[in-house]
């Protein structure tokens, strides 16, 4: 399960979405935020995550000027998450990416205040306790949002049917069906994670979701990001605003742990390279 991290923390300009004050609610446990390896605590009794996804539950891609969604059928427990931190199952509800104009920045959440060039997120809700998904959005464990770091590298097979259909959902309210996908090829093979309380980082950034951000990102190529940041923020006929620095800033840890399935002994031995050596493992 090794992990590199991409290059230093740099600053983009805020999306709309952020640029005027937002009331957030209670505003203890919101998201995204900086993960510090040496700060996370390695808990035993976190479980091992099983995916359990249909690929006939996908029904839609669309843009909804914001990023762009990739919806499921969620009325019954056919694409669903359990074990890892959750006490339930959760049903898969959409997935979605951020990610920024260059490659320097893009992922919500950072790792020792290194970003990534994107970051996925699969939405879940708790419908063993929720009726409805909008019910579960506002209470304390209604979500699971698993995180996936995307880094650039290699062609990746799984993404290319997504980035195939993105040029006809190019403007904001364009939707297309989009059926018989497995998310799970988007999530990498190493089980590690780490777990916190968190928000949504979008409106209504209300703090229901249990966050599981995987330790190994996965690798996409130039072309696959490049496909990404030519959607538009703006719809037809609109003058057109590419769709780029999708993400919310990091917000303040406050007095929550982060808690990690894996033991960090792997760092203790890093931190032992000679620093030219430990540079040129970098990307």
């Amino acid at each position: 399960c090794a992990v590199t991290l991409c290059g230093p923390i740099k600053f983009a300009p805020l999306h709309p979405l952020w640029q005027s004050p937002l009331t957030i609610p209670g505003g203890t446990r919101q998201s995204p935020i900086n993960i510090q390896w040496r700060d996370s605590v390695y808990d035993p009794f976190l479980k091992p995550l099983k995916i359990s996804y249909d690929p006939t539950t996908c029904l839609h891609i669309w843009n909804n000027g914001y990023s762009f969604l990739v919806e499921f059928d969620d009325s019954a427990d056919r694409s669903i998450i359990v074990g890892g931190p959750l006490e339930n199952q959760y049903r898969l509800k959409q997935f979605h990416f951020h990610w920024g104009a260059i490659n320097e920045w893009g992922s919500e959440h950072t790792v020792d205040s290194k970003f990534y060039p994107a970051e996925l997120h699969l939405v879940h809700w708790n419908a063993v306790v929720y009726p409805t998904f909008e019910e579960a959005v506002m209470e304390g464990n209604g979500l699971a949002v698993i995180g996936v770091f995307l880094k650039l590298g290699a062609h990746h097979e799984g993404l290319q049917m997504l980035v195939d259909a993105l040029p006809a959902i190019k403007h904001k309210d364009a939707v297309i069906e989009f059926d018989v996908f497995d998310p799970s090829c988007l999530i990498p093979s190493c089980p590690d994670y780490w777990t916190y309380a968190g928000s949504l980082t979008t409106p209504p950034l209300t703090e229901s979701v249990t966050w599981i951000i995987k330790k190994q990102p996965i690798e996409v190529d130039e072309n696959q990001l490049e496909a990404f940041r030519m959607l538009l923020f703006t719809s037809d006929g609109e003058e057109e605003k590419r769709m780029v620095d999708n993400f919310r800033p990091l917000q303040p840890l406050m007095n929550r742990t982060v808690r990690s399935s894996f033991q960090s002994r792997h760092l203790l031995n890093a931190e032992l390279q000679p620093k030219d050596h430990a540079e040129q493992i970098r990307p």
